[in-house]
């Protein structure tokens, strides 16, 4: 078991959203959270919060799409608080597109976020926690890393890339006392991605609450979790995973899935409402 309590976080994408929710969990865990998102306003809100909760909390505005800054945000960060024991990895970009229709320009933005910022991060990170002995990585992934989504083929290979980085840096850590998880949500009904379209998730592809993701960051770091998944409740997650096993050995079943239950539906719904980018 890893204790959370005293412990200095990173956290991305912290001024609303599934952020805010996992900012006031690890508060409630007597963390310190350094929040990071582009908007100071919503930072300053989340910060609020968290101190009439009576905990400790710090918002630095920065645009994760300028990786190659990082560095800099970084050594402000060690600067004011000393260094970080937890990194976690929330900030998304979500276009909804028909592939063709993506410029190179939303390509490299989503990527930049999703999967870039992250690796960035860790890189810098990772080597005074490798010396310390302890840390702990956790990145906010996808159901749709695991299953690519139609209509949203950017956001689904960026966490997929983000899944896959996550298992083979775990691999590298082996008995290093430094921990990566990865959280895989279904489609969260409150806020968020999913809540920004306006465009409800088809209900037989399971419905969680960010309460749930938030709940879960918690869980992995605390019992060294390798991967959960999010997706409703016991029997549905499980379901999910049954169908994601089966997918391996019948891909095109994946495919039909997807058509039945509506997310190919879903996503041209949210194309023609024209609410199709969206940052976390």
């Amino acid at each position: 078991m890893t204790t959370i309590a005293g412990k200095t976080v990173l956290l991305t994408g912290a001024s609303r959203g599934l952020g805010r929710f996992i900012a006031h969990e690890l508060a409630k865990e007597q963390a310190t959270i350094i929040g990071v998102s582009r908007s100071q306003a919503g930072l300053d809100r989340v910060c609020g919060e968290i101190e009439a909760m009576g905990g400790k909390a710090v918002g630095i505005a920065f645009d994760l799409s300028q990786v190659e800054q990082l560095s800099t945000l970084v050594a402000e960060i060690e600067a004011r608080v000393g260094s970080i024991d937890i990194l976690v990895n929330n900030a998304g970009r979500e276009i909804y597109q028909a592939f063709p229709d993506y410029s190179l320009a939303q390509i490299q933005s989503v990527f930049s976020v999703n999967l870039m910022a992250a690796m960035e991060l860790t890189r810098l990170l990772l080597p005074k926690m490798l010396r310390q002995g302890s840390g702990h990585i956790v990145n906010i992934a996808s159901l749709a890393s695991k299953k690519g989504h139609p209509y949203d083929s950017i956001y689904s290979s960026s966490k997929a890339g983000l899944l896959m980085w996550a298992n083979a840096l775990r691999q590298e850590l082996t008995n290093s006392g430094v921990q990566i998880a990865s959280i895989c949500p279904g489609y969260v009904s409150d806020c968020g991605l999913l809540a920004d379209t306006g465009v409800p998730a088809p209900s037989l592809a399971g419905i969680s609450k960010a309460q749930d993701v938030a709940q879960a960051v918690i869980k992995a770091i605390a019992q060294n979790r390798a991967e959960i998944i999010v997706n409703g409740g016991f029997i549905t997650e499980n379901l999910t995973k049954l169908l994601l096993a089966i997918e391996q050995f019948f891909p095109r079943l994946g495919d039909v899935i997807n058509q039945w239950i509506g997310v190919t539906k879903l996503n041209q719904t949210r194309i023609k409402s024209r609410n199709y980018i969206l940052h976390e």
